[in-house]
């Protein structure tokens, strides 16, 4: 297994943690927060494509699936074409209100693309310094190892969410 099969096997797992935790889910729970300030399970699922879209497509040197295959158009968030999330405020969080299967196409997309990326990269093309904003500077290898991990912490507190809204619908 090379390197580059490692970070694919990785990246794949995420539609399968994603999917689990959007399978019948209803409006209340994919739009509903813990608090007025928390984030809901669809603005979770969608920071984590964003992120991952962004992230990847910037060390490929290509244009963002976002905006390459008419997600934006069809998400229509009021929100920048260029926004992936960081900083929300609680207002931009409850705008984010695509349907679970919405978000499962768009992660969809936005996998299909990274693995493709993924086949093109070879051992030592991981050591390729990509941003040079940080101290060390950052490599290709760190770049994807940081987006996979930020996915699937995204995911797993998707899930984590799902089950205390759940919950608290029950008592």
């Amino acid at each position: 297994m090379t390197p580059a099969d490692l970070l694919a096997d990785a990246f794949g797992r995420i539609p399968d943690t994603v999917g689990a935790t959007l399978d019948g889910i209803g409006d209340a729970v994919l739009y509903g927060r813990p608090d007025p300030e928390g984030n809901t399970i669809a603005w979770l699922v969608w920071h984590l494509i964003r992120v991952q879209d962004d992230h990847v497509c910037e060390v490929a040197g290509r244009e963002q699936t976002w905006t390459a295959d008419g997600w934006a158009d069809r998400f229509a968030l009021p929100l920048a074409d260029a926004a992936t999330g960081y900083g929300h405020t609680p207002d931009d969080v409850a705008a984010v209100r695509p349907s679970a299967d919405l978000l499962r196409g768009y992660l969809a997309a936005v996998t299909e693309r990274t693995l493709a990326f993924l086949r093109t990269v070879g051992p030592d093309d991981l050591d390729r310094v990509v941003d040079e904003r940080w101290d060390p500077p950052v490599t290709l290898g760190v770049r994807l190892v940081s987006v996979v991990d930020d996915d699937a912490q995204h995911a797993g507190q998707a899930a984590l969410l799902r089950g205390v809204l759940e919950r608290s619908a029950r008592a």
